[in-house]
């Protein structure tokens, strides 16, 4: 398989994460090969959603942010849904975990509202991105350079960043997860 040996942690609330920006990405990854943990903030079934408002799946998590370290993980993914992004974009365990990653120079991937992490995080400036439509003035006030793009990859400010915009672009973000990783 392309990913053994391969970990990736996604990072995530209990409640509001879109459904598919979380379970589309674990599935393409787990069949490439790689080992993928999910880290929510608490250790009770994640209640995820469909377009922010119809009850999704539930999705139980293997860990908690609070536990969740970058050792051993090859890249970080940052799922969105527009409840489970606001929350998480002011969460200390989430800020921390995206930044190590950033700075051990691993792939950060986040789609839709996703990126309201980065910019918490103080992980935008001068990045290509994309997102949510919505997303487009917080993304450019904290400094990123956004275009309207199905996947968006910037590989110059050390560490690969690997952007979308909404379910649509899934199985584009997720290939470029996996190519990112292999290398």
């Amino acid at each position: 398989m392309a990913l053994d040996g391969k970990s990736v942690l996604v990072l995530t609330t209990n409640y509001g994460t879109e459904q598919d920006e979380l379970t589309k990405p674990v599935a393409a990854l787990r069949d490439a090969g790689a080992r993928v943990v999910v880290a929510a903030q608490k250790p009770e079934a994640i209640a995820t959603l469909v377009s922010d408002k119809d009850p999704g799946e539930k999705v139980d998590p293997d860990t908690t942010l609070s536990e969740a370290t970058s050792d051993g993980y090859d890249a970080v993914i940052i799922p969105g849904g527009t409840l489970n992004a606001d929350q998480l974009r002011v969460d200390e365990d989430a800020q921390r975990l995206v930044t190590a990653f950033a700075r051990e120079g691993k792939p950060v991937a986040a789609i839709c509202h996703g990126p309201w992490l980065l910019v918490n995080s103080e992980l935008t400036d001068d990045r290509d991105m994309t997102s949510y439509p919505s997303l487009l003035d917080d993304l450019v006030n904290a400094g990123a350079n956004w275009t309207d793009q199905e996947v968006v990859v910037d590989t110059a400010g050390g560490h690969p960043l690997i952007t979308s915009r909404n379910p649509g672009d899934l199985d584009a973000f997720s290939s470029a997860i996996i190519r990112s990783l292999e290398g």
